[in-house]
């Protein structure tokens, strides 16, 4: 996935009111980034870290620039911008990078589905040798923990156990189901459920495999102005 122009860099002041973060420019003067992403964003939004940002098209936009990365400890990169999680998986079923849903020949996005009335971010049809549909959800994580280890959620997401229930439902209807987690954080190289943050998901997340709902990761690349989905992580439940 290449960003629509090349990105800027500047140095995080602070993160405020959750959707806003201010920024110091190279030439000392400070303007307001959008911050797209609901999370708390722990370890990834300390005063003084290196950030990079693209500009809208529409410069009429109340704020025209959208925080897209940060270097965190160790000069590893995160995506903080949640939104290009969907992008990112978008753009990997079609290159055939999540091997395990390769064949189908229907993607469709945010489909109204299951007993709370869920949108699933993809929805999988039409595979030539199985003929169940398969739903799948998508999570950004961005939480770094040291030593190679990633956890999610980073702040206790009600949604999130939400969706977990939606796709043993959907499982146990007959159909395949799928939670992706897209790591968006150069330094993550295994996955675990964050049982220290929100304990009700981890127990949910549990459940849900041994119910044979499918739970997988793929880790992001970095490049200049681009970020790739390359290659499937373990998760791990401790």
């Amino acid at each position: 996935m290449r960003f629509a122009s090349p990105l800027q860099q500047a140095v995080l002041i602070k993160r405020y009111k959750r959707f806003l973060a201010d920024v110091e420019l190279p030439d000392g003067s400070v303007t307001t980034l959008h911050c797209p992403n609901t999370g708390s964003m722990l370890n990834c939004a300390e005063p003084g870290s290196r950030v990079w940002y693209s500009v809208a098209q529409n410069a009429a936009r109340k704020y025209p620039f959208t925080w897209e990365i940060v270097e965190v400890e160790h000069r590893h990169k995160v995506g903080i911008n949640t939104g290009r999680a969907n992008a990112l998986v978008r753009e990997a079923l079609r290159d055939g990078v999540i091997h395990m849903l390769g064949g189908y020949a229907g993607v469709q996005s945010e489909v109204v589905y299951g007993s709370e009335r869920s949108r699933v971010d993809f929805l999988l049809s039409g595979h030539a040798e199985d003929e169940r549909l398969c739903y799948v959800e998508v999570k950004s994580v961005t939480l770094g923990l040291g030593d190679g280890v990633g956890a999610f959620p980073d702040a206790v997401t009600a949604r999130g156990q939400k969706h977990l229930r939606e796709l043993m439902a959907m499982r146990a209807e007959g159909h395949r189901a799928v939670l992706l987690f897209c790591v968006q954080h150069s330094g993550i190289e295994r996955v675990l459920p964050a049982d220290h943050i929100d304990p009700e998901y981890g127990k949910l997340l549990r459940a849900a495999r041994d119910a044979g709902v499918e739970v997988v990761a793929f880790g992001t690349e970095f490049g200049e102005d681009s970020m790739t989905l390359r290659r499937q992580l373990p998760v791990q439940y401790p």
